[in-house]
């Protein structure tokens, strides 16, 4: 088989795998900000569009047609989605029993109304770790200005906040993101798809951090709201909840029930792919949907992996640059030494015996780890 070889049959099968579709719409491409790592930037994708293009109308046939039957909540994505807030009010008073989520860069969360806010299930705030690592990739001060922001609107959020960390740095440290679980209700972090990133000491500063943060969650019995190790944890005391809602193929999503809406009506599986014509999946406008591009290929090694069991394949994006696009020194230099951590994660978790734990962990802490609603809105893998 070529790499570039369609996989067998993926035209077949139902456009949303399950009961349940996540529409991520994209209310534009501008941002405030300018990070360094910002993976949009690839193909040319930031700042390509301002506004939304496609009608209310045009997503109320789109909707009728393809998601009447499935549980639909929507997630609020960009370029900074609260420079067009007008598109958010809107959505929301259109479809008031949807669910809603915000990933934003948190500049501006502020100034976003109480009603916007009493609405939301979870805000998930880009941060990248403490404040010389977030100023470094984002700007001077940015990090004291979305820790303020917090503050400010905390009480007036519906639901939940996430701190979204890109792990970038070699020298982020456990204090950074420990510190970070005092100012959000969950802490979720992503080893950053980048090259460059993970030479042999800083990978071995990752795992020395991981080793910290998973010692942490199994010292007490207060829940440590660090998705990737509560994740971890689920999955490996109860195998069935890694395949529930992403029908045993990855839990981020892009293979079974994510829509990325472009502002042009556009529709992708990845918001990271948006740039490659062979993803395209559907469009608003023209009222069309298929099964997503991004299947489990055989050239992807994961039915062989040590960790397949609770990581469920992670990312696909880059399973599909490494290993179906044949990118050699992406695989080498990414996607190999981010597998290597995650089978890093799984192993030390089961160095504290989950079971064990689990077992014996208050009830309260029992069901969030079980069934958190943020596991529906993040990759639960890094």
């Amino acid at each position: 088989m070529k790499l570039s070889e369609p996989i067998a049959g993926i035209e077949r099968g139902p456009a949303i795998v399950g009961s349940r579709v996540e529409l991520q719409l994209l209310t534009t491409l501008r941002c405030n900000l300018k990070c360094s790592y910002c993976s949009l930037g690839v193909g040319e994708v930031l700042g390509s569009r301002r506004k939304v293009s496609y009608s209310l109308e045009a997503l109320d046939a789109f909707i009728a047609k393809h998601l009447s039957e499935h549980e639909i909540y929507v997630t609020f994505y960009g370029g900074e989605p609260t420079l067009n807030l007008g598109f958010i009010t809107a959505v929301m008073e259109r479809y008031p029993a949807f669910r809603f989520q915000l990933q934003t860069n948190g500049t501006l969360l502020a100034r976003l109304p109480d009603q916007v806010l009493a609405k939301l299930s979870n805000i998930l705030v880009s941060i990248d770790g403490g404040e010389r690592v977030t100023d470094g990739y984002r700007g001077r001060g940015i990090y004291r200005r979305v820790v303020k922001n917090i503050d400010a609107v905390r009480d007036r959020v519906g639901g939940t906040l996430t701190a979204r960390v890109t792990w970038s740095d070699e020298d982020t440290t456990f204090e950074e993101l420990d510190e970070l679980t005092e100012c959000f209700d969950y802490v979720y972090f992503q080893f950053v798809a980048q090259d460059g990133a993970y030479s042999q000491q800083a990978v071995a500063k990752k795992r020395e951090v991981l080793s910290r943060l998973i010692d942490k969650f199994f010292s007490g019995k207060m829940l440590y709201p660090v998705i990737p190790i509560m994740g971890t944890v689920r999955n490996k005391v109860l195998p069935s909840r890694a395949q529930e809602l992403y029908a045993g193929l990855t839990q981020c999503r892009v293979s079974t029930h994510i829509l990325n809406v472009m502002p042009d009506g556009r529709i992708y599986p990845c918001p990271d792919m948006m740039y490659m014509p062979e993803m395209l999946q559907g469009d608003v406008v023209g009222n069309w949907l298929k099964r997503s591009p991004l299947q489990p290929h055989p050239n992807m090694p994961c039915d062989s992996c040590s960790a397949f069991s609770f990581c469920r394949r992670n990312c696909m994006k880059n399973l599909y640059l490494a290993y179906v696009k044949g990118a050699d020194g992406y695989r080498r230099n990414v996607v190999e030494p981010i597998c290597d951590l995650v089978r890093f994660l799984g192993e030390e978790v089961d160095r504290h015996d989950p079971h064990t734990w689990f077992a014996s962990a208050p009830l309260p802490v029992r069901n969030t780890v079980t069934n958190c609603e943020a596991y529906e809105y993040v990759e639960i893998m890094p």
